[in-house]
């Protein structure tokens, strides 16, 4: 396959490995958008427990304080039906106290326990919201995951096609090429740039003169030593000027010196990632 062939089979490669990314990177992202759903959906059936155990414990408190309500009233009524068998004003002002003390007793509890059964009630309604609210988003929820596992099958149908085409073009192209673009799109989704006045458009690094002469010349496929996109030459638009650099103006590719190992202290340029793997060999691959 001659260079310009193989140029032309990236350049359609590159749309289909771009797309293909984004993509797989939808299918990961997807189960994410329904964290927020899932997470209020945990925090409202944690309220509605807690509620659920707060109810318990004031339906308990009211049947305890029904239960003393009627042993005041019982006490209070017994003390009252003395009355009519007292002698003595001593057994008067005993028995006097006796009711006294139970009816301000059993004011006491009734007082408690309208309160209480107050509290009550109003659980038993936030209860009932609760639940009617939980039912609500587990009902959304279950459709937002029916939704999303249609979107996520067809995102993998497309993905499925995407691969078949890229497998179909990938066999005509050195599979070293292959797989360095393959890196390259993953990180800029664009691996073919254009050298344009001597300056590599994608990190808009000027060129060695020597290494932009042998891109302009088209013979080989070379990528670019400070992003390693893939290089193509293209002629300055009318009206702009174009300026020429000579080996001693910009130095040559024999200046720069790239290891196979990664090197974390390698600075970045432009803000894009250098190709740790691509060595002198590598940058120039003949046809």
């Amino acid at each position: 396959m001659v260079v310009t062939e193989v140029f032309e089979s990236l350049k359609t490669l590159q749309g289909i490995l771009a797309e293909k990314y984004s993509l797989e990177q939808k299918i990961e992202e997807a189960p994410k958008r329904l964290s927020s759903q899932e997470e209020l959906l945990l925090r409202l059936k944690k309220e509605f427990s807690e509620t659920s155990a707060e109810y318990d414990e004031v339906r308990a408190s009211v049947e305890h304080l029904k239960a003393e309500l009627a042993e005041a009233e019982s006490l209070r009524e017994s003390g009252e039906k003395g009355m009519d068998n007292i002698t003595t004003h001593r057994e008067y002002e005993v028995l006097d106290k006796q009711i006294s003390e139970a009816k301000e007793r059993e004011d006491g509890i009734r007082k408690n326990l309208q309160k209480e059964e107050k509290k009550l009630a109003e659980l038993n309604e936030k209860m009932d919201g609760d639940e009617q609210i939980i039912k609500a988003q587990e009902a959304e929820l279950s459709q937002g995951k029916e939704s999303l596992e249609k979107e996520v099958n067809e995102y993998k149908s497309k993905f499925d096609e995407l691969t078949q085409k890229e497998s179909e073009i990938t066999p005509g192209i050195d599979q070293e090429i292959v797989y360095k673009f393959q890196r390259i799109i993953k990180r800029n989704s664009e691996g073919i740039v254009a050298v344009k006045n001597g300056v590599c458009t994608g990190c808009h690094m000027i060129l060695p003169a020597q290494f932009a002469n042998e891109v302009h010349e088209g013979d080989k496929i070379l990528f670019c030593p400070y992003c390693s996109r893939i290089l193509f030459h293209q002629d300055v638009e009318a009206g702009e000027e174009e300026t020429y650099f000579t080996d001693e103006d910009t130095g040559s590719l024999s200046d720069f010196e790239f290891d196979d190992e990664e090197d974390d202290e390698e600075p970045q340029m432009d803000g894009e990632e250098r190709e740790d793997d691509v060595g002198d060999d590598e940058k120039n691959a003949d046809f």
